[in-house]
């Protein structure tokens, strides 16, 4: 019984937040740092400032910004930062603007920095919680199914490792200050909506419109009275990331673009983005709105119209510059977006991942690329020295693409292809004005030093709360290794008599199979609480307590058991 309940906790296929201890976190050799990438910093001053009487925006206090609209006899927050810990930090300073409950809080989006302080915000108050219909939809998604990988690539984006030195700002704030310190306070939205949404609350009448951009789930807000347009994440003093290096479902540029001409019309005077400071002026807003809308749909034609000449996403990369009237503008500058990789992302959002060449139809594997290329260059060790070359003459792309292949071949010492990893890594960041690309540069260094961001895992207990218990068996599914499941068709099902739910999974040669019901006649019942089984995988609960409470009962056989949840691996535990 005690391996089976081991078992159940390698399941961990929850969201977390990575973090390394202090001090055994190894150093990076630092050398340079940009100063367009300093001189950014005075987009995001740390402050509370005032739009109008009743409308204040926290700038600084955590990557996100977050607002609030004081109505008759109570308040509104768009916007609830990253963590409860930075809400509070917040929500003291909006105290001293007024002691009004807060009544309702908007999530102009489903991304972290957005929402996981809402719990601090609200504090005692019991506010409606406003979003679009996909916001729920999002959020369990990058909370379970894709979670591991998510994670891992946003704490290099964002540079969550990193020391101040490394991190300078993440281009749209100061930092994303997630970590083992960190608790999350989701509210789940009590109210949605499809297409637009009229709310009045504490005699402020405000329109809620859905308007896609950075995320499918764009929510933009409009204040008609004060002629005040809050807009989310459509906006903000960089070059779009109409692709986030982190990874994300494709965001369509045309569709951006049709938001950002919807927000024009609106004809505010104030526009007040949830990251960097507000831009006002009717004309000046109209002027940035369009300059901005311009530069995306610039960079998709000039992308179409290439790929239409038969040009390859690289070539296009390289050719595709922003118009000089549209380069120099503040708000286009690429500290949070890159047009490099916009071109890519729009070329593989048409055509997908095959580029047209023939010769990347089915290519060799990149074992075999490798093998080939030492042999051409006349062995391990001779590609080894090219790459040690390329080191001296300071042509560290060339390195590192050189050690990607070195690390594929055995006959080779790895130690010496790390110390090429490191140094192509720290000189590449470090000479980054974008930082995503510095930051992600630089973790890299340090997991090639030794770092592990799978090492310690944080979830709070409040998050685990708020995760569907769908939403679990969605990411066990994701989970199964095919090697283990190759031969075994098993069926169980699992009861879960607090909410009232049931769900199946059904392996078969390799596929789970999840229901939300009883399949046939299960090999294996499971009666669990909801919240023991989310606690059990986040491992937030002992589970040989849970067994010893009564909350877990099995019927079958508890070494099959044992056998089916071995399939289920998280990255992590890979």
């Amino acid at each position: 019984m005690k391996n089976l309940l081991v078992l159940i906790v390698v399941v961990n296929t929850l969201w977390t937040i990575f973090s390394c201890d202090s001090a055994s976190r190894p150093n990076l050799e630092i050398k340079h740092t940009p100063k367009a990438l300093l001189e950014h910093e005075k987009a995001f001053p740390k402050g509370i400032y005032k739009i109008s009487e009743n409308v204040h925006v926290a700038i600084d206090y955590g990557l996100a910004n977050s607002i609030l609209i004081e109505g008759e006899d109570s308040v509104i927050i768009i916007d609830a930062m990253e963590s409860n810990e930075t809400a509070a930090e917040v929500k003291a300073e909006f105290l001293k603007i007024t002691s009004k409950p807060v009544a309702a809080i908007i999530y102009t989006h489903n991304h972290g920095d957005h929402v996981f302080g809402a719990v601090a915000l609200a504090g005692k108050d019991k506010p409606k919680v406003f979003a679009h219909q996909n916001t729920n939809y999002y959020l369990d998604r990058v909370m379970t199914e894709i979670r591991p990988v998510l994670s891992k690539r946003s704490y290099r984006m964002h540079g969550i490792t990193l020391e101040d030195e490394a991190l300078v700002n993440c281009g749209i704030g100061h930092k994303l200050k997630h970590g083992k310190e960190a608790t999350l306070g989701l509210i789940r939205p009590t109210h949605t909506y499809k297409d637009s949404l009229a709310i009045k609350i504490s005699g402020i009448d405000l329109m809620l419109y859905f308007a896609p951009g950075e995320t499918n789930d764009q929510t933009i807000v409009w204040y008609p009275e004060k002629e005040i347009l809050f807009c989310g994440d459509n906006l903000y003093q960089s070059f779009p990331n109409l692709y986030t290096i982190r990874g994300t479902s494709y965001r369509d540029p045309l569709d951006w673009v049709s938001s950002l001409d919807h927000m024009r019309k609106l004809q505010p005077k104030q526009l007040v983005p949830s990251h960097t400071l507000p831009v006002k002026g009717k004309d000046t807003v109209l002027a940035v709105l369009t300059d901005y809308r311009d530069a995306i749909q610039y960079v998709h034609d000039q992308t179409v119209r290439g790929m239409n000449m038969g040009l390859m996403p690289g070539d296009l990369a390289e050719q595709i510059h922003l118009p000089a009237h549209l380069a120099k503008s503040p708000y286009l500058q690429e500290f949070y977006g890159k047009v490099h990789w916009c071109v890519k992302n729009i070329f593989n959002g048409y055509l997908g991942y095959f580029n047209g060449n023939p010769s990347q139809l089915l290519p060799l594997s990149p074992n075999k690329k490798a093998f080939k290329l030492a042999q051409l260059v006349g062995g391990s060790e001779a590609l080894l020295k090219s790459a040690q070359k390329a080191i001296e003459d300071k042509e560290f792309q060339w390195a590192l693409e050189l050690s990607d292949y070195l690390e594929r071949l055995e006959d080779i010492d790895k130690s010496s292809v790390k110390a090429i990893r490191v140094k192509a890594l720290e000189h590449l960041g470090s000479h980054q004005s974008n930082p995503n690309a510095r930051h992600y540069f630089l973790t890299c260094a340090l997991e090639e030093k030794g770092l592990n961001l799978f090492e310690e895992m944080h979830v709070s207990p409040d998050i685990v709360k708020t995760i569907p218990v769908k939403a679990t068996f969605k990411s066990l599914t994701v989970s199964l290794d095919p090697v283990a499941s190759a031969d075994v068709t098993k069926n169980v099902c699992f009861y879960f008599p607090d909410t009232e739910e049931t769900f199946s999974l059904y392996v078969r040669k390799g596929v789970a199979e999840m229901k939300n019901h009883k399949i046939g006649n299960p090999d294996i019942e499971v009666n669990i609480k909801a919240q023991v089984w989310k606690e059990i995988l986040a491992k937030l609960r002992d589970p040989l307590a849970a067994f010893a409470s009564g909350d877990i009962d099995i019927k079958g056989s508890k070494t099959e058991l044992i056998a089916f949840m071995q399939m289920f691996k998280a990255a992590e535990d890979a």
